[in-house]
């Protein structure tokens, strides 16, 4: 294997295992529920640390990459990412009063990782030459994509056979993918990635509004991709009903095939990405409604499903939008695109959370859902549902936005 090849697997390992730092904890959602009796809202505040602990760490890299040495950094994720996730499966074993606490603890430093993931891996990629760099980019996001398939298909099928009260040992067992990643980094090169030389190279940007723009337009991309990722087991389980074994089958894993088949497609015969996100953002609001309303399990099963495909671009295509329009930026405009897209990702789930908890302890909405025959819990999730359209609902308006001031650009 050819050193440019070998970096390469690297950086889609180290993707497999960002799958797993943002799949494992929902898939266990209902297991923590039922075995610890832990709230809706907490069990979103997991999601919430594991985006926020994301978003300052893009953060300090938007002001400060400089000042870091980028190819020692990259090489330190796998190994972070692994320390949390032996954190996450041990702390049960030798605090059992206290497991949620080592839950945060293990959530925040393989969070750590996954930040420094985001930021990193694809400007890593970008910087590799290539014919075609935007496919490049959305092949790596597809292998994002697909280990979120190998995560849900490994832990259904784990939880199956070991029993939901063995959920440690599986935590256990995704402590071998930042392994893999972290051999492959060893004796990688790293190719030269452009950052601000200072500080003030990246407030400059900062008073660019189209900068801003392209933020909102991901944390929007974020956020309607990952309220439907985070929730969707849950959600058909106790808003409709669907066993759980079917449900993270054919609707989780499913979601997730179709978001790798979107960006797959993409990386082969993508182009004219401004429209490609426009109609992902239609596509995605009008499965968002289907999903909430639906009165058939199945159709909402498969509007959720379905998801996956539409939001399948919103992440990486303004990732791409980015990266075209402000090439000097480098490192800063990726850490800048994955904090809008963390802030996304850790605020929409948890609104999710509060508007379920808040439904179930609501007399009024109690009387509503037994009118419709419904229990305040699924009621409560569908009411979340609803609000989760709002976030592709936005941004069909600003990426036709962005399509517009691009338009503007190229005629000057």
């Amino acid at each position: 294997m050819n050193k440019t090849a070998r970096l390469k697997y690297a950086c889609y390992s180290a993707n497999v295992t960002m799958s797993a730092v943002g799949n494992l904890s929902p898939v266990l959602f209902l297991t923590f529920r039922s075995l610890y009796g832990i709230s809706y809202s907490l069990l979103g505040l997991l999601v919430l640390i594991n985006f926020v602990t994301q978003l300052i760490v893009d953060l300090i890299f938007s002001f400060f990459s400089h000042k870091f040495n980028i190819p020692k950094t990259v090489k330190a994720i796998p190994l972070i990412a692994g320390f949390g996730f032996l954190v996450y499966a041990l702390w049960p074993f030798f605090v059992p009063d206290g497991v949620y606490i080592g839950l945060v603890i293990g959530t925040v430093i393989f969070s750590s990782a996954s930040g420094l993931g985001e930021v990193l891996i694809s400007p890593v990629i970008a910087a590799i030459p290539s014919e075609d760099p935007d496919r490049e980019m959305s092949k790596l996001h597809s292998v994002y994509a697909w280990g979120v398939v190998f995560v849900i298909a490994v832990s259904t099928v784990f939880l199956l056979l070991a029993g939901n009260e063995n959920w440690q040992w599986l935590a256990l067992l995704f402590t071998l993918i930042p392994t893999v990643s972290a051999f492959l980094f060893f004796g990688s090169e790293m190719p030269a990635m452009e950052t601000p030389k200072q500080t003030s190279g990246a407030l400059k940007l900062l008073r660019n509004k189209g900068v801003w723009l392209s933020v909102f337009a991901i944390f929007l991309g974020g956020a309607a991709e990952c309220t439907m990722a985070q929730w969707c087991s849950g959600y058909l389980e106790q808003a409709l009903g669907i066993p759980k074994l079917r449900g993270d089958l054919c609707g989780v894993a499913l979601f997730s095939v179709m978001l790798g088949l979107g960006r797959s497609l993409y990386a082969k015969i993508g182009k004219n990405i401004g429209k490609v996100l426009t109609w992902g953002a239609v596509g995605a609001t009008l499965c968002y409604l289907i999903a909430a309303v639906s009165p058939i399990p199945t159709i909402g099963l498969f509007a959720c499903a379905f998801t996956g495909f539409c939001v399948s671009m919103l992440w990486p295509g303004n990732l791409i939008v980015a990266s075209d329009r402000f090439p000097e930026g480098g490192v800063f405009i990726y850490a800048m695109m994955a904090s809008g897209g963390d802030l996304g990702a850790s605020v929409a789930p948890q609104l999710l959370g509060i508007i379920t908890d808040a439904v179930i302890a609501n007399p009024n909405a109690a009387a509503l859902a037994a009118n419709l025959n419904l229990s305040p819990e699924q009621l409560g999730m569908k009411m979340g549902m609803l609000c989760g359209m709002l976030f592709p609902l936005i941004g069909i308006f600003v990426y036709r936005r962005i399509q517009k001031n691009k338009k503007k650009e190229t005629v000057k």
